[in-house]
């Protein structure tokens, strides 16, 4: 099977830019966005509660614990939150109804009070990457993204599996898509 395609700042800004045009575009741009800047699995995305992410005066949490019952592998751990998603999330806040912690961060459209499954999520993400246009992305392609990205910035591999809850590096070095950029820099550092 072929991995998911890493997206770059045009395609992403493609799928982006196609949200903000269909209906629950700020629920949207918020999963799509969670995947892209924080690395989470889609199945963590469905999974979210409004608590996991929103302290009590509705402040973005700058951190993410994700309990072993919601991780893949078991492996419980934590998720840090970049600014730039703190700003995103923000936004989202405004859009939500029901600010309850244990709600679902984002509902789905047939049951406001149930979340995504992982399962309708992963066909969520298809069906959005599809109508945008991007060829062989996948749910997995944010997460794929994000740490070829930061591979590419130099962040090291120890560093990626473990903010990607890998507890393999040679997991983590499978998601690094190397391409041309990254080699025309490596040469630069001689």
């Amino acid at each position: 099977m072929s991995q998911a395609k890493t997206l770059d700042e045009r395609e992403l800004r493609r799928v982006l830019d196609h949200v903000s045009t269909r209906p629950h575009a700020r629920r949207n741009r918020a999963m799509i966005v969670m995947t892209f800047y924080a690395g989470l699995r889609v199945g963590e995305v469905a999974q979210l509660q409004v608590g996991d992410v929103f302290d009590d005066a509705g402040a973005v949490k700058k951190e993410i614990f994700l309990d072993g019952a919601r991780v893949k592998n078991k492996h419980a751990r934590t998720v840090f939150l970049p600014e730039k998603l703190r700003k995103e999330l923000l936004v989202y806040r405004d859009a939500l109804v029901d600010l309850n912690p244990t709600s679902p961060l984002f509902p789905n459209q047939k049951s406001p009070n149930r979340g995504f499954t992982p399962n309708t999520a992963a066909q969520h993400f298809a069906n959005i990457y599809r109508q945008a246009g991007i060829d062989g992305a996948t749910s997995h392609s944010g997460r794929r993204t994000y740490i070829t990205k930061l591979a590419s910035r130099g962040v090291g591999v120890r560093v990626l599996a473990s903010l990607a809850g890998h507890r393999s590096i040679s997991t983590t070095q499978r998601y690094i898509d190397v391409n041309d950029d990254m080699k025309r820099a490596a040469v630069e550092l001689i």
